[in-house]
């Protein structure tokens, strides 16, 4: 992986902090069901089980980052290729829900860093392999 990818993908990982905030922060498992069921799988009190999930997400993108993709892995990018899709998939999916119901979703503030940076690490993961 190119030093470019590997900036893009820690950059994609911190948007997906801040991402995760804005959703816990305005409640996203208030308003989305399958948020609300994850966040009930680990804890009674979705505020935690929701806080639990996403910081076990980051910490594992920050583990991927640390173990994977910044040593040069042979496996980083296939993690980077996972969240990269991931990730645009999390943009788009916001983007959608936000334009159907009309209005804010939480996560839909942040889903355009989300959408960017996946965008510009599958560039770079693609010239890369070029």
């Amino acid at each position: 992986m190119s030093p470019r990818s590997r900036w893009a993908f820690l950059v994609l990982i911190l948007a997906q902090a801040a991402h995760s905030t804005e959703e816990y922060i305005f409640r996203l498992f208030d308003v989305f069901a399958p948020a609300r069921f994850v966040s009930s799988l680990v804890s009674d009190d979705l505020a935690v089980g929701f806080a639990l999930v996403n910081a076990g997400l980051v910490l594992f993108g920050l583990w991927c980052y640390a173990a994977r993709v910044r040593p040069g892995h042979s496996s980083g990018p296939v993690f980077a290729w996972l969240w990269t899709v991931l990730e645009f998939g999390n943009g788009i999916g916001h983007t959608a829900l936000a334009l159907s119901q009309g209005g804010y979703v939480p996560g839909v503030a942040t889903a355009p860093v989300l959408l960017a940076m996946s965008t510009y690490l599958a560039v770079t993961l693609s010239a890369a392999r070029s």
